[in-house]
């Protein structure tokens, strides 16, 4: 390789140093022209034990510090759902571009004042819902689009698993987003519009939780066109985490946990079956890390995997299904 094609790395600022972003680091370890150039946090303390971790160069003890500093490119948002669009827009008026991890924010009002910020700011923005970009999805999309199960007709989706009963955790507690919806039901709802498009209608029903939050929702959807969605979060389930969808030839099942599927199993009307193997890099964030920095490197606004318009769109859902179960949150106020 010569010196005129070597690239410079993107430089990745992490904002927040909690589970989520622990992952994301460690992502970045494995992506290819990524760089971790700082952290930041609202413990000084806590950001240098993260930049020791995980080697980045320079801890922030603040969110504004690592907003406006030189050496960042691209800051991934790894906060509490309650605190995305504040930091959001911290990284926005710092100049830098956001990946912004699901849910994107607590509502559609939030989501609009973002992504106008965003957009006339002329920065790169996307929502980091990882499953947009692993392996699985590419395949099933080829599968799809090959004619071989018929048109897509019925979608099913669930993820849940049995949660702590802690009140006072995130999960549970109403002052920091909690409950199935936001945490886990974003991934069959966002899965399920990229599958079978836009979503044209809703009905969702709920079991609350003694915190005020939804211990777990179903929803049914119909979309665009033909095709009709029904999904299920919860947080007092361990449910099967699988993902089908069926044709009149046939169904592709995205097998163990749908949002990071090690393979897929297509089964057609003969009773033939056969399984395709969807490997993905590291822990798999790596994909998403990958896709944002090629929008960066190309001057890209957005990426075509999900576009701003799309992640309003969901946020629009999201905000339809809380109004069916009645959870609302501080931000709604």
């Amino acid at each position: 390789m010569t010196a005129s094609t070597i690239i410079e790395p993107i430089r990745w600022g992490i904002l927040g140093t909690g589970r989520i972003a622990h992952a994301f680091a460690t992502a970045l370890m494995d992506t290819p022209g990524a760089t971790l150039a700082a952290v930041g946090s609202r413990s000084a303390d806590s950001a240098a034990q993260f930049a020791r971790q995980f080697g980045a160069p320079v801890a922030y003890g603040s969110y504004q510090a690592l907003c406006d500093a030189p050496e960042v490119d691209i800051i991934y948002i790894g906060t509490p759902h309650p605190m995305h669009a504040a930091n959001a827009t911290m990284a926005l008026h710092g100049g830098k571009a956001v990946l912004c991890e699901k849910p994107f924010t607590m509502n559609l009002r939030e989501a609009e004042n973002v992504v106008a910020l965003a957009r006339e700011k002329n920065l790169f923005l996307m929502e980091a819902m990882w499953t947009r970009y692993m392996p699985a999805l590419a395949a099933l999309r080829r599968i799809i689009a090959s004619g071989e199960i018929g048109t897509p007709r019925q979608l099913h989706a669930d993820f849940g698993f049995c949660a702590t009963p802690d009140p006072a955790h995130r999960v549970n507690n109403r002052d920091l987003g909690g409950g199935a919806l936001l945490d886990l039901g974003i991934y069959p709802l966002s899965i399920a519009a990229a599958i079978m498009g836009p979503v044209t209608r809703v009905q969702a029903v709920a079991e609350m939780s003694e915190t005020g939050v939804d211990a777990q929702t179903g929803f049914n959807l119909l979309h665009e066109g033909s095709g009709m969605s029904i999904c299920s979060c919860s947080l007092v389930a361990k449910t099967a985490g699988e993902l089908t969808v069926s044709g009149a030839l046939g169904r592709v099942r995205m097998d163990t946990m749908f949002h990071h599927a090690p393979s897929l199993t297509v089964t057609l009307l003969d009773g033939s079956t056969r399984v395709v193997p969807t490997p993905f890099l590291g822990n798999g964030y790596v994909h998403e890390a990958i896709e944002a920095s090629r929008c960066m490197r190309e001057g890209l606004l957005e990426s075509a995997g999900m576009p701003l318009d799309e992640t309003l769109a969901l946020m629009r859902n999201l905000d339809t299904i809380r109004a069916q179960i009645g959870l609302r949150y501080r931000a709604d106020e």
